[in-house]
């Protein structure tokens, strides 16, 4: 058998109207008409069979069953008032799973992670550095990060990341036999290559008016991370896009020998299902790494300036 429980809103009506003992301010706090008040309160005398209020000429006296009534209410509202506290602060604490890819996780998001756990240590965070396309409905996910072009059905996103990509190597390479000076320099250097990329060497240095270059040469690695670790051992040049590569050109590991940047098609976005969008952990850390994207343009922009 089910619970008999009265209408709530009607509970709600009198609840208000038992403090302010007002129709009028009830509805200003309820954001309802003085008339719907005074029909839920009507509605909720006659479901129970008592009279809760005594409406005198200039405001409301509650009736003895009135005053019983609102104090079993307050308690039982106390209570539901803490428990719905209590599982806003679980949901806003606890596992956050984040999905993205290898390289970015190791480039971009790990080496800043510590930042938002000062901000939430309540919040533990775990990185599912996987390659493969998340699947919401399969995985255990809350939030991935995509590098694409942001059109994903069912699904909210928000941009991330509008990178640049330019050419990246060793500081060895700006000395030896063949410094790289001019983009012209690169016929007497390897090549290197980033299978996952849609940014290749050809669209470089057409764009730099560069020929006689054979672009097709060099070797190729499966994950932007190797792909800088060879440049950082003096393999070669690899095409970095600025997210990726920001921390070793800051620490010198890796230089940029030419200004001649590209902007791809593509931008990193923050994604996750449209149902669980306002969730507070979601929405603290979707913030969190926005923050940080930004932090990131501006610095770059003062280093260009």
């Amino acid at each position: 058998m089910g619970r008999r429980l009265p209408p709530l809103n009607a509970v709600r009506a009198f609840e208000a109207a038992a403090r302010h003992l007002s129709f009028t301010r009830a509805s200003e706090e309820l954001n309802v008409t003085q008339a719907a008040v005074s029909h839920q309160v009507k509605a909720l005398e006659d479901r129970l069979g008592v009279l809760l209020f005594r409406r005198l000429n200039r405001g409301l006296l509650l009736t003895d069953a009135g005053s019983l009534y609102r104090k079993e209410l307050e308690d039982i509202l106390d209570r539901l008032e803490q428990a719905t506290e209590r599982l806003r602060a679980t949901e806003a604490a606890g596992l956050l799973t984040v999905s993205t890819n290898t390289s970015f996780a190791s480039k971009w998001l790990v080496p800043r992670l510590q930042r938002f756990r000062d901000r939430r240590p309540d919040v533990d965070v775990r990185i599912d550095a996987d390659d493969a396309l998340t699947d919401f409905r399969r995985d255990n996910v809350d939030l991935a990060i995509r590098y694409g072009g942001g059109v994903y059905p069912r699904l909210h996103s928000v941009k991330l990341l509008q990178d640049i990509v330019f050419p990246v190597c060793s500081p060895k390479l700006l000395e030896g036999p063949h410094p790289l000076r001019v983009p012209e320099d690169l016929r007497y250097h390897t090549l290197l290559h980033d299978q996952g990329v849609v940014e290749d060497w050809p669209s470089w240095l057409r764009t730099a008016g560069v020929t006689g270059v054979d672009a097709s040469r060099g070797p190729s690695f499966s994950h932007s991370s190797l792909l800088f670790e060879a440049a950082i051992a003096g393999q070669g040049v690899a095409l970095g896009r600025r997210s990726m590569v920001a921390q070793d050109l800051r620490e010198g590991r890796l230089v940029q020998p030419f200004s001649l940047s590209l902007r791809p098609e593509f931008s990193y976005w923050v994604v996750c299902p449209e149902s669980t969008a306002d969730k507070p952990k979601i929405v603290e850390f979707r913030t969190w790494l926005l923050d940080e994207a930004t932090a990131d343009t501006r610095e770059h922009a003062s280093a260009q300036a």
